[in-house]
């Protein structure tokens, strides 16, 4: 799990780096991941066929997972990728609130205290730095359709293979996302479509958006979320929404290393991420003395 969380850290980092708007970054995201993951999928002759319910399902989490991708990608263009990182930490309190309902669990009151203290870091983060409010309010909502694809993934993943799970969510989500993409185009004419690629002859590779958008789909996603699903059929989907609080400890590290984004953050932002941080350590306590106790 904290190995998918890592190479998800880098996604901040890279969607600042791509020039493109969210809507499209996404687009392309999500198209080269289902390719990718489709050819692996065909290479290991792994069996493909869903049931039509677990179908349906799939489409959902994977349209769920185009827009929360939008949200992400939009929070990092209204603010800057260590904001919309730590943003999505929020999720926690959403998942704590909803798995109950969907999976049929019973409700952890020590779960939505943590996540409560998760989401009282991300308000402190809020108050000193006001001026990424439109960035912050995209991430937020971007934590809300995480917290519920990642429950909705939660009751799927023991049926079919992980790699199978990816390929269709991300298909599916792509021609959801191609559905709405018109709309950009509408209401903002001036987006622009193709990504960005130096001359033949160029050393600039910083600005090559292709480079980054395959980088993106294959070992942020393809890679990334193969683990993850891997792990879910592991742990509770509180636990591994808890654990994703550490991306944007990542992706913060590589954002103050790449773009200097520590200057342009108070003291405010470093308390809320304590809390954040403080969190997950609880929660990886509670665990580690629940498996000490179901061995005795």
């Amino acid at each position: 799990m904290h190995a998918a969380v890592l190479l998800w850290g880098f996604t901040g980092v890279l969607g600042r780096a791509i020039s493109l708007d969210a809507p499209v970054l996404v687009w392309y995201r999500m198209l080269f991941t289902a390719l990718l993951m489709a050819v692996i999928v065909f290479v290991r002759k792994i069996p493909v066929k869903v049931t039509r319910a677990d179908f349906a399902q799939l489409i959902l989490i994977g349209s769920l997972m185009g827009l929360h991708w939008v949200a992400f990608y939009g929070s990092i263009k209204f603010s800057n990728a260590t904001v919309a990182l730590v943003c999505l930490s929020t999720a926690s309190v959403f998942t704590s609130t909803l798995d109950p309902f969907v999976n049929k669990s019973k409700f952890d009151k020590i779960e939505i205290f943590l996540g409560l203290i998760a989401l009282t870091g991300v308000f402190l983060i809020y108050q000193f730095q006001e001026f990424f409010g439109l960035g912050i309010l995209f991430g937020v909502i971007a934590a809300i359709l995480s917290s519920v694809f990642t429950v909705f993934n939660k009751r799927i993943t023991q049926k079919y293979p992980s790699r199978v799970l990816v390929m269709y969510e991300m298909a599916t989500g792509w021609v959801v996302i191609s559905l709405l993409l018109p709309l950009q185009f509408i209401y903002f004419p001036n987006t622009r479509f193709i990504p960005l690629s130096p001359s033949l002859f160029s050393t600039d590779w910083f600005h090559n958006d292709w480079l980054w958008l395959v980088i993106l789909s294959l070992c942020c996603t393809v890679w990334a979320q193969s683990l993850s699903l891997t792990a879910l059929k592991k742990l509770s989907s509180f636990t591994v929404t808890l654990s994703v609080n550490l991306e944007p400890v990542y992706g913060m590290l590589l954002a103050f290393a790449i773009y200097n984004e520590n200057k342009v953050l108070g003291g405010g932002f470093y308390l809320g991420i304590a809390l954040i941080m403080l969190s997950v350590v609880l929660q990886m306590v509670r665990m580690l003395r629940g498996r000490k106790l179901a061995k005795k």
